[in-house]
Protein backbone atom coordinates (compact mmCIF):
# COMPACT_ATOMS: atom_id res chain seq x y z
CA UNK A 1 0.00 0.00 0.00
CA UNK A 2 1.21 3.07 -1.05
CA UNK A 3 1.48 6.32 1.72
CA UNK A 4 -1.11 7.99 0.13
CA UNK A 5 -3.75 5.15 0.25
CA UNK A 6 -2.65 4.73 3.90
CA UNK A 7 -3.14 8.60 4.56
CA UNK A 8 -6.61 8.11 2.93
CA UNK A 9 -7.71 5.83 5.76
CA UNK A 10 -7.06 8.39 7.38
CA UNK A 11 -8.19 10.95 6.21
CA UNK A 12 -12.00 8.87 5.72
CA UNK A 13 -12.23 8.02 9.51
CA UNK A 14 -11.53 12.48 10.15
CA UNK A 15 -14.48 12.95 7.59
CA UNK A 16 -16.71 9.89 8.90
CA UNK A 17 -15.76 11.52 12.80
CA UNK A 18 -16.65 15.06 11.29
CA UNK A 19 -20.25 14.24 9.87
CA UNK A 20 -21.13 11.62 12.86
CA UNK A 21 -20.83 14.66 15.47
CA UNK A 22 -22.19 16.96 12.78
CA UNK A 23 -24.96 15.26 12.27
CA UNK A 24 -25.79 14.21 15.60
CA UNK A 25 -25.64 18.06 16.42
CA UNK A 26 -28.20 18.78 13.88
CA UNK A 27 -30.48 15.96 15.53
CA UNK A 28 -30.12 17.39 18.57
CA UNK A 29 -31.86 20.53 17.66
CA UNK A 30 -35.67 18.18 17.20
CA UNK A 31 -37.17 17.12 20.49
CA UNK A 32 -38.57 13.97 18.53
CA UNK A 33 -35.11 12.91 18.21
CA UNK A 34 -33.69 12.95 21.93
CA UNK A 35 -34.99 9.66 23.03
CA UNK A 36 -33.91 7.47 19.88
CA UNK A 37 -30.64 9.35 19.86
CA UNK A 38 -30.26 8.21 23.95
CA UNK A 39 -31.15 4.96 23.42
CA UNK A 40 -28.78 4.75 20.35
CA UNK A 41 -25.84 5.78 23.28
CA UNK A 42 -25.09 8.81 21.71
CA UNK A 43 -23.44 9.82 25.57
CA UNK A 44 -20.90 7.20 25.33
CA UNK A 45 -19.51 8.14 21.43
CA UNK A 46 -19.55 12.03 21.71
CA UNK A 47 -17.54 11.52 24.93
CA UNK A 48 -14.11 10.78 23.55
CA UNK A 49 -14.88 12.63 20.69
CA UNK A 50 -14.20 15.83 22.97
CA UNK A 51 -10.63 14.83 23.17
CA UNK A 52 -10.46 14.91 19.48
CA UNK A 53 -7.04 15.95 17.69
CA UNK A 54 -9.76 17.76 15.19
CA UNK A 55 -10.71 21.15 17.17
CA UNK A 56 -13.90 21.49 15.19
CA UNK A 57 -15.10 17.74 16.36
CA UNK A 58 -14.34 18.52 20.11
CA UNK A 59 -16.25 21.77 19.71
CA UNK A 60 -19.03 20.48 17.93
CA UNK A 61 -19.13 17.42 19.82
CA UNK A 62 -19.39 19.64 22.92
CA UNK A 63 -22.14 21.55 21.28
CA UNK A 64 -24.53 18.32 20.33
CA UNK A 65 -23.91 17.44 23.85
CA UNK A 66 -24.49 20.68 25.49
CA UNK A 67 -28.28 20.48 23.21
CA UNK A 68 -28.77 17.12 24.83
CA UNK A 69 -28.53 18.43 28.22
CA UNK A 70 -30.46 21.19 27.69
CA UNK A 71 -33.27 19.19 26.72
CA UNK A 72 -34.38 17.33 29.84
CA UNK A 73 -32.97 16.59 33.31
CA UNK A 74 -32.13 12.90 32.78
CA UNK A 75 -30.01 13.82 29.85
CA UNK A 76 -27.69 15.95 31.88
CA UNK A 77 -27.80 13.79 34.65
CA UNK A 78 -26.41 11.08 31.95
CA UNK A 79 -23.96 14.24 31.08
CA UNK A 80 -22.41 13.88 35.09
CA UNK A 81 -22.48 10.21 35.49
CA UNK A 82 -20.62 9.99 31.86
CA UNK A 83 -17.95 11.73 33.67
CA UNK A 84 -17.95 14.51 30.81
CA UNK A 85 -17.73 17.25 32.83
CA UNK A 86 -13.93 17.44 34.42
CA UNK A 87 -12.77 16.97 31.03
CA UNK A 88 -15.31 20.24 29.96
CA UNK A 89 -13.52 21.98 32.84
CA UNK A 90 -10.14 20.88 31.96
CA UNK A 91 -10.47 22.12 28.27
CA UNK A 92 -11.94 25.23 29.22
CA UNK A 93 -8.83 26.76 30.55
CA UNK A 94 -6.46 25.78 26.86
CA UNK A 95 -8.72 25.62 24.22
CA UNK A 96 -9.63 27.89 21.82
CA UNK A 97 -12.86 30.42 21.85
CA UNK A 98 -15.31 27.84 19.99
CA UNK A 99 -14.59 25.17 22.32
CA UNK A 100 -14.47 27.57 25.02
CA UNK A 101 -17.90 28.65 24.18
CA UNK A 102 -19.37 25.03 23.24
CA UNK A 103 -18.07 23.87 26.77
CA UNK A 104 -19.75 26.72 28.62
CA UNK A 105 -22.50 26.08 27.03
CA UNK A 106 -22.49 22.16 28.07
CA UNK A 107 -22.12 23.19 31.52
CA UNK A 108 -24.93 25.96 31.95
CA UNK A 109 -27.38 23.11 29.74
CA UNK A 110 -26.77 20.54 32.67
CA UNK A 111 -27.07 23.25 35.67
CA UNK A 112 -30.22 24.50 34.87
CA UNK A 113 -32.13 21.69 35.47
CA UNK A 114 -31.82 21.56 39.67
CA UNK A 115 -29.65 22.88 42.35
CA UNK A 116 -28.40 18.67 42.59
CA UNK A 117 -26.75 19.41 38.69
CA UNK A 118 -26.10 23.13 39.16
CA UNK A 119 -23.86 21.80 42.70
CA UNK A 120 -22.27 19.11 40.06
CA UNK A 121 -21.10 21.31 37.84
CA UNK A 122 -19.67 23.39 41.05
CA UNK A 123 -18.06 20.06 42.50
CA UNK A 124 -16.40 19.56 39.32
CA UNK A 125 -14.13 22.98 39.33
CA UNK A 126 -16.16 24.56 36.73
CA UNK A 127 -16.47 28.69 38.46
CA UNK A 128 -12.84 29.13 38.64
CA UNK A 129 -12.63 28.36 34.81
CA UNK A 130 -15.84 30.14 34.34
CA UNK A 131 -14.68 33.26 35.88
CA UNK A 132 -11.72 33.15 33.91
CA UNK A 133 -13.36 33.39 30.92
CA UNK A 134 -14.52 36.41 32.24
CA UNK A 135 -11.65 38.13 31.33
CA UNK A 136 -11.15 36.67 28.25
CA UNK A 137 -11.06 39.14 25.02
CA UNK A 138 -14.17 37.37 23.27
CA UNK A 139 -17.28 38.77 24.11
CA UNK A 140 -18.74 35.64 22.90
CA UNK A 141 -16.85 33.59 25.38
CA UNK A 142 -17.25 36.09 28.14
CA UNK A 143 -21.17 35.99 26.94
CA UNK A 144 -21.37 31.87 27.85
CA UNK A 145 -19.59 32.12 30.74
CA UNK A 146 -22.13 34.69 32.18
CA UNK A 147 -24.64 32.70 31.21
CA UNK A 148 -23.62 29.21 33.27
CA UNK A 149 -22.66 31.33 35.96
CA UNK A 150 -26.34 32.90 35.86
CA UNK A 151 -27.73 29.72 35.38
CA UNK A 152 -25.89 28.37 38.75
CA UNK A 153 -26.46 31.11 40.95
CA UNK A 154 -30.24 31.39 40.17
CA UNK A 155 -31.10 28.21 42.10
CA UNK A 156 -30.18 28.90 45.59
CA UNK A 157 -28.10 31.30 47.47
CA UNK A 158 -25.29 28.83 48.23
CA UNK A 159 -25.23 28.30 44.83
CA UNK A 160 -24.87 31.91 44.54
CA UNK A 161 -23.00 32.49 47.13
CA UNK A 162 -20.34 29.84 45.78
CA UNK A 163 -20.62 32.14 42.37
CA UNK A 164 -19.55 35.27 44.43
CA UNK A 165 -16.91 33.83 46.39
CA UNK A 166 -15.40 32.41 43.07
CA UNK A 167 -14.65 36.23 42.13
CA UNK A 168 -17.49 36.55 39.58
CA UNK A 169 -19.48 39.54 40.87
CA UNK A 170 -16.48 42.36 39.58
CA UNK A 171 -16.20 40.66 36.54
CA UNK A 172 -19.81 40.33 35.62
CA UNK A 173 -20.35 44.20 36.24
CA UNK A 174 -17.02 44.86 33.84
CA UNK A 175 -19.05 42.53 31.64
CA UNK A 176 -22.16 44.96 32.20
CA UNK A 177 -20.28 47.92 30.49
CA UNK A 178 -18.60 45.91 27.51
CA UNK A 179 -20.62 47.59 24.37
CA UNK A 180 -22.12 44.48 22.85
CA UNK A 181 -25.90 44.20 24.04
CA UNK A 182 -25.72 40.28 24.25
CA UNK A 183 -23.08 40.45 26.56
CA UNK A 184 -25.05 43.29 28.28
CA UNK A 185 -28.21 41.29 28.10
CA UNK A 186 -26.87 38.07 29.82
CA UNK A 187 -24.35 39.65 32.17
CA UNK A 188 -27.06 41.87 34.10
CA UNK A 189 -29.35 39.00 33.96
CA UNK A 190 -26.36 36.89 35.79
CA UNK A 191 -26.41 39.92 38.61
CA UNK A 192 -30.08 39.30 39.26
CA UNK A 193 -29.68 35.85 39.87
CA UNK A 194 -27.32 36.24 42.13
CA UNK A 195 -29.11 39.51 44.24
CA UNK A 196 -31.90 37.77 44.55
CA UNK A 197 -31.24 35.14 47.41
CA UNK A 198 -30.55 37.26 50.07
CA UNK A 199 -29.49 41.07 50.80
CA UNK A 200 -25.92 39.58 52.05
CA UNK A 201 -25.71 38.89 48.43
CA UNK A 202 -27.60 41.81 46.76
CA UNK A 203 -25.52 43.87 48.87
CA UNK A 204 -22.16 42.12 47.07
CA UNK A 205 -23.38 42.77 43.74
CA UNK A 206 -23.89 46.88 44.84
CA UNK A 207 -20.58 46.90 46.57
CA UNK A 208 -18.94 46.12 42.98
CA UNK A 209 -20.46 49.17 41.71
CA UNK A 210 -23.87 47.75 39.71
CA UNK A 211 -26.41 49.59 40.41
CA UNK A 212 -24.81 52.84 38.57
CA UNK A 213 -24.14 50.88 35.07
CA UNK A 214 -27.46 49.49 35.27
CA UNK A 215 -29.36 53.08 36.47
CA UNK A 216 -27.17 53.94 33.43
CA UNK A 217 -29.42 51.69 30.52
CA UNK A 218 -32.88 51.97 31.58
CA UNK A 219 -33.58 53.74 28.44
CA UNK A 220 -31.79 51.98 26.39
CA UNK A 221 -33.36 50.74 23.26
CA UNK A 222 -33.09 47.20 23.22
CA UNK A 223 -35.94 45.70 25.02
CA UNK A 224 -34.34 42.22 26.38
CA UNK A 225 -31.62 44.43 28.05
CA UNK A 226 -33.69 46.53 30.26
CA UNK A 227 -35.90 43.35 31.20
CA UNK A 228 -32.81 42.20 32.46
CA UNK A 229 -31.65 45.89 33.63
CA UNK A 230 -35.22 46.17 35.39
CA UNK A 231 -34.81 42.82 36.95
CA UNK A 232 -31.45 43.36 38.42
CA UNK A 233 -32.26 46.50 40.26
CA UNK A 234 -36.03 45.11 41.61
CA UNK A 235 -33.94 42.13 43.14
CA UNK A 236 -31.75 44.65 44.61
CA UNK A 237 -34.39 46.64 46.40
CA UNK A 238 -36.90 44.15 47.35
CA UNK A 239 -34.29 43.22 50.27
CA UNK A 240 -34.23 46.19 52.46
CA UNK A 241 -34.76 49.65 52.89
CA UNK A 242 -30.69 50.65 52.65
CA UNK A 243 -30.86 48.74 49.28
CA UNK A 244 -34.01 50.17 47.34
CA UNK A 245 -32.91 53.63 48.90
CA UNK A 246 -29.09 53.01 46.87
CA UNK A 247 -31.22 52.10 43.50
CA UNK A 248 -33.41 55.79 44.06
CA UNK A 249 -30.39 57.45 45.20
CA UNK A 250 -28.90 56.19 41.17
CA UNK A 251 -31.51 58.83 39.92
CA UNK A 252 -33.98 56.24 38.49
CA UNK A 253 -36.88 58.52 38.54
CA UNK A 254 -38.47 59.74 36.68
CA UNK A 255 -37.27 58.11 33.53
CA UNK A 256 -38.19 54.43 34.54
CA UNK A 257 -41.61 55.46 34.56
CA UNK A 258 -41.47 55.44 30.47
CA UNK A 259 -40.89 52.09 31.06
CA UNK A 260 -44.55 51.60 31.92
CA UNK A 261 -45.28 52.16 28.50
CA UNK A 262 -42.90 50.38 26.69
CA UNK A 263 -43.99 47.97 24.13
CA UNK A 264 -42.33 45.17 25.26
CA UNK A 265 -44.91 43.02 28.04
CA UNK A 266 -41.96 42.28 30.17
CA UNK A 267 -39.73 45.34 30.68
CA UNK A 268 -43.47 46.67 31.68
CA UNK A 269 -44.05 44.25 34.48
CA UNK A 270 -40.46 44.14 35.76
CA UNK A 271 -40.70 48.33 35.66
CA UNK A 272 -43.84 47.63 37.66
CA UNK A 273 -42.46 45.24 40.00
CA UNK A 274 -39.40 47.00 40.87
CA UNK A 275 -41.41 50.46 41.77
CA UNK A 276 -43.61 47.96 43.97
CA UNK A 277 -40.20 46.74 45.66
CA UNK A 278 -39.12 50.06 46.29
CA UNK A 279 -42.69 51.29 47.48
CA UNK A 280 -42.99 48.78 49.93
CA UNK A 281 -40.58 49.57 52.33
CA UNK A 282 -41.56 52.85 53.85
CA UNK A 283 -43.83 55.51 53.45
CA UNK A 284 -40.92 57.90 52.69
CA UNK A 285 -40.07 55.54 49.31
CA UNK A 286 -43.49 55.42 48.24
CA UNK A 287 -43.89 59.34 48.81
CA UNK A 288 -40.98 60.11 46.78
CA UNK A 289 -42.57 57.68 43.84
CA UNK A 290 -45.85 59.68 44.18
CA UNK A 291 -43.91 62.79 44.01
CA UNK A 292 -42.61 61.84 40.49
CA UNK A 293 -46.18 61.20 38.76
CA UNK A 294 -45.49 57.38 39.95
CA UNK A 295 -48.76 56.83 41.48
CA UNK A 296 -50.81 57.98 38.24
CA UNK A 297 -48.42 56.27 35.85
CA UNK A 298 -48.81 53.16 37.91
CA UNK A 299 -52.97 52.94 37.30
CA UNK A 300 -52.70 53.46 33.75
CA UNK A 301 -50.36 50.90 33.84
CA UNK A 302 -53.10 48.67 35.44
CA UNK A 303 -55.55 50.06 33.01
CA UNK A 304 -53.53 49.49 29.59
CA UNK A 305 -52.97 45.57 30.68
CA UNK A 306 -54.07 42.32 32.26
CA UNK A 307 -53.19 38.95 33.48
CA UNK A 308 -50.25 38.51 35.61
CA UNK A 309 -48.97 41.96 34.06
CA UNK A 310 -50.94 43.75 36.22
CA UNK A 311 -50.23 41.69 39.53
CA UNK A 312 -46.99 44.15 40.25
CA UNK A 313 -49.21 47.14 39.53
CA UNK A 314 -52.02 46.45 41.99
CA UNK A 315 -49.82 45.29 44.71
CA UNK A 316 -48.02 48.46 44.33
CA UNK A 317 -50.81 50.92 45.07
CA UNK A 318 -52.13 48.48 47.63
CA UNK A 319 -48.62 48.72 49.67
CA UNK A 320 -48.53 52.63 48.94
CA UNK A 321 -51.81 52.93 50.57
CA UNK A 322 -51.03 50.93 53.20
CA UNK A 323 -48.54 53.69 54.55
CA UNK A 324 -50.77 56.63 55.67
CA UNK A 325 -54.20 57.91 54.92
CA UNK A 326 -52.43 60.74 52.75
CA UNK A 327 -50.41 57.93 50.52
CA UNK A 328 -53.93 55.93 50.28
CA UNK A 329 -55.93 59.42 49.14
CA UNK A 330 -52.85 59.88 46.69
CA UNK A 331 -54.23 56.48 45.09
CA UNK A 332 -57.74 57.56 45.40
CA UNK A 333 -56.63 61.12 43.51
CA UNK A 334 -55.47 59.49 41.10
CA UNK A 335 -58.22 57.60 39.97
CA UNK A 336 -56.73 54.10 41.62
CA UNK A 337 -59.86 52.72 43.00
CA UNK A 338 -62.08 52.56 39.62
CA UNK A 339 -59.36 51.26 37.80
CA UNK A 340 -58.95 48.34 40.56
CA UNK A 341 -62.73 47.93 40.90
CA UNK A 342 -62.24 47.00 37.06
CA UNK A 343 -59.80 44.90 38.02
CA UNK A 344 -61.81 43.19 40.07
CA UNK A 345 -64.37 42.17 37.34
CA UNK A 346 -61.95 41.60 34.79
CA UNK A 347 -59.91 39.12 36.14
CA UNK A 348 -60.19 35.33 35.92
CA UNK A 349 -57.42 34.25 38.45
CA UNK A 350 -57.94 33.95 41.57
CA UNK A 351 -54.59 35.03 42.91
CA UNK A 352 -54.80 38.21 41.35
CA UNK A 353 -58.18 39.48 42.02
CA UNK A 354 -57.08 38.41 45.65
CA UNK A 355 -54.20 41.12 45.43
CA UNK A 356 -57.22 43.58 43.86
CA UNK A 357 -59.32 42.89 46.99
CA UNK A 358 -56.03 43.21 49.78
CA UNK A 359 -55.23 46.34 47.79
CA UNK A 360 -59.00 48.19 48.04
CA UNK A 361 -58.54 47.35 51.56
CA UNK A 362 -55.91 48.56 52.71
CA UNK A 363 -56.90 52.24 50.62
CA UNK A 364 -60.57 51.68 52.47
CA UNK A 365 -59.16 51.19 56.11
CA UNK A 366 -57.94 54.55 57.38
CA UNK A 367 -60.91 56.91 57.59
CA UNK A 368 -64.97 57.10 56.58
CA UNK A 369 -63.71 59.55 54.01
CA UNK A 370 -61.39 56.57 52.47
CA UNK A 371 -64.08 54.27 52.55
CA UNK A 372 -66.88 56.40 50.84
CA UNK A 373 -64.70 56.53 47.98
CA UNK A 374 -64.01 52.92 47.81
CA UNK A 375 -67.49 52.02 48.24
CA UNK A 376 -68.58 54.63 45.53
CA UNK A 377 -66.90 52.31 43.40
CA UNK A 378 -69.06 49.47 44.22
CA UNK A 379 -66.78 47.70 45.73
CA UNK A 380 -68.65 46.00 48.99
CA UNK A 381 -71.22 43.98 46.73
CA UNK A 382 -68.20 42.77 44.58
CA UNK A 383 -66.16 41.75 47.88
CA UNK A 384 -68.88 39.66 49.74
CA UNK A 385 -70.04 38.03 46.46
CA UNK A 386 -66.43 36.93 45.85
CA UNK A 387 -66.22 36.13 49.79
CA UNK A 388 -69.62 34.02 49.67
CA UNK A 389 -68.51 31.99 45.93
CA UNK A 390 -67.50 28.46 47.00
CA UNK A 391 -65.72 28.04 43.86
CA UNK A 392 -63.01 31.29 45.03
CA UNK A 393 -59.74 29.95 46.36
CA UNK A 394 -59.26 30.20 50.36
CA UNK A 395 -56.62 32.94 50.09
CA UNK A 396 -59.65 34.61 47.61
CA UNK A 397 -62.21 34.51 50.22
CA UNK A 398 -60.04 35.33 53.41
CA UNK A 399 -58.57 38.19 51.34
CA UNK A 400 -62.05 39.61 50.25
CA UNK A 401 -63.85 38.83 53.77
CA UNK A 402 -60.73 40.49 55.32
CA UNK A 403 -61.14 43.73 52.77
CA UNK A 404 -64.40 44.07 53.38
CA UNK A 405 -64.01 44.21 57.20
CA UNK A 406 -61.35 46.80 56.75
CA UNK A 407 -63.83 49.06 54.87
CA UNK A 408 -66.90 48.57 56.44
CA UNK A 409 -65.29 49.69 59.76
CA UNK A 410 -64.64 53.25 58.65
CA UNK A 411 -67.61 53.00 56.16
CA UNK A 412 -70.15 56.00 57.03
CA UNK A 413 -71.74 56.16 53.97
CA UNK A 414 -75.27 54.17 54.82
CA UNK A 415 -76.56 53.54 51.45
CA UNK A 416 -73.54 51.28 50.40
CA UNK A 417 -74.16 49.80 53.89
CA UNK A 418 -77.45 48.98 53.18
CA UNK A 419 -76.72 46.59 50.16
CA UNK A 420 -75.39 44.27 52.43
CA UNK A 421 -77.78 44.13 55.02
CA UNK A 422 -79.46 41.46 52.81
CA UNK A 423 -77.08 38.99 51.77
CA UNK A 424 -74.25 39.34 54.45
CA UNK A 425 -73.42 35.93 56.36
CA UNK A 426 -73.36 36.79 59.86
CA UNK A 427 -69.57 37.10 60.08
CA UNK A 428 -69.74 39.94 57.82
CA UNK A 429 -73.02 41.25 59.07
CA UNK A 430 -72.23 42.38 62.79
CA UNK A 431 -69.67 44.85 61.06
CA UNK A 432 -72.47 46.44 58.41
CA UNK A 433 -75.04 46.63 61.29
CA UNK A 434 -72.00 48.06 64.43
CA UNK A 435 -71.78 50.70 61.38
CA UNK A 436 -75.46 51.65 61.45
CA UNK A 437 -75.41 51.37 65.50
CA UNK A 438 -72.61 54.18 65.33
CA UNK A 439 -74.43 56.28 62.80
CA UNK A 440 -78.00 56.15 63.64
CA UNK A 441 -78.01 57.77 67.10
CA UNK A 442 -76.68 60.91 65.56
CA UNK A 443 -78.53 61.17 62.26
CA UNK A 444 -82.12 62.20 62.15
CA UNK A 445 -82.32 62.30 58.43
CA UNK A 446 -80.63 58.90 58.34
CA UNK A 447 -82.62 57.08 61.03
CA UNK A 448 -86.03 57.74 58.69
CA UNK A 449 -84.18 56.91 55.54
CA UNK A 450 -83.16 53.54 57.32
CA UNK A 451 -87.46 52.88 58.01
CA UNK A 452 -88.60 54.26 54.59
CA UNK A 453 -85.66 51.99 52.77
CA UNK A 454 -86.65 48.44 54.55
CA UNK A 455 -83.52 48.80 56.71
CA UNK A 456 -85.24 49.16 60.36
CA UNK A 457 -87.35 46.09 59.52
CA UNK A 458 -84.21 43.98 57.85
CA UNK A 459 -82.78 44.68 61.53
CA UNK A 460 -85.85 42.96 63.74
CA UNK A 461 -85.68 39.92 60.85
CA UNK A 462 -82.06 39.05 62.22
CA UNK A 463 -81.48 36.30 64.96
CA UNK A 464 -78.89 36.98 66.90
CA UNK A 465 -76.96 35.29 69.61
CA UNK A 466 -78.23 36.51 72.85
CA UNK A 467 -75.35 38.78 74.40
CA UNK A 468 -73.34 39.21 71.33
CA UNK A 469 -72.01 41.83 69.99
CA UNK A 470 -74.52 41.83 67.03
CA UNK A 471 -76.77 42.06 69.40
CA UNK A 472 -75.96 44.78 71.17
CA UNK A 473 -75.60 46.64 67.62
CA UNK A 474 -79.00 45.48 67.05
CA UNK A 475 -80.22 47.05 70.89
CA UNK A 476 -77.84 50.02 70.11
CA UNK A 477 -80.09 50.39 66.63
CA UNK A 478 -83.59 49.71 68.13
CA UNK A 479 -83.13 52.52 70.76
CA UNK A 480 -82.89 55.32 68.21
CA UNK A 481 -86.68 54.94 67.38
CA UNK A 482 -90.09 54.76 69.22
CA UNK A 483 -90.90 51.39 70.66
CA UNK A 484 -94.70 51.12 68.28
CA UNK A 485 -92.43 51.63 65.22
CA UNK A 486 -89.64 49.04 66.74
CA UNK A 487 -92.84 46.70 66.88
CA UNK A 488 -94.34 47.33 63.99
CA UNK A 489 -91.71 46.16 62.05
CA UNK A 490 -90.82 42.99 63.91
CA UNK A 491 -91.34 39.70 62.40
CA UNK A 492 -95.05 38.65 62.95
CA UNK A 493 -96.33 41.85 63.87
CA UNK A 494 -99.17 42.40 60.99
CA UNK A 495 -100.44 38.61 62.20
CA UNK A 496 -100.27 39.94 65.97
CA UNK A 497 -102.67 42.93 64.32
CA UNK A 498 -104.56 40.67 62.37
CA UNK A 499 -105.78 38.53 65.56
CA UNK A 500 -106.37 41.94 67.33
CA UNK A 501 -109.10 43.22 64.71
CA UNK A 502 -110.44 39.45 65.09
CA UNK A 503 -110.66 39.76 68.62
CA UNK A 504 -112.32 43.52 68.71
CA UNK A 505 -115.64 43.64 69.83
CA UNK A 506 -116.93 46.99 68.39
CA UNK A 507 -118.95 49.08 70.44
CA UNK A 508 -122.76 49.39 69.29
Amino acid sequence: MSQRQVLQVFEQYQKARTQFVQTIAELATRPQNIETLQNAGVMSLLRPLLLDVVPTIQQTAALALGRLANYNDDLAEAVVQGDILPQLVYSLSDQNRFYKKAAAFVLRAVAKHSPELAQAVVDCGALEALVICLEEFDPGVKEAASWALGYIARHNAELSQAVVDAGAVPLLVLCVQEPEVALKRISASALSDISKHSPELAQTVVDAGAIAHLAQMILNPDAKLKRQVFSALSQISKHSVDLAEMVVEAEIFPAVLTGLKDSDEYVKKNVATLIREIAKHTPELSQLIANTGGIAAVVDYIGECNGNVRLPGIMMLGYVAAHSDTLAMAVIVSKGVPQLAICLSEEKEDHIKAATAWALGQIGRHTPEHARAVTAANILPKLLSLYMDTDSSEDLQMKAKKALKNILQKCTHLPALEALLHDAPTSILKHVVGQFSKVLPHDSKARRLFVTSGGLKKIQEIKAEPGSSLQEYINTINNCYPEEIVRYYSPGYSETLLERVEQYQPAL
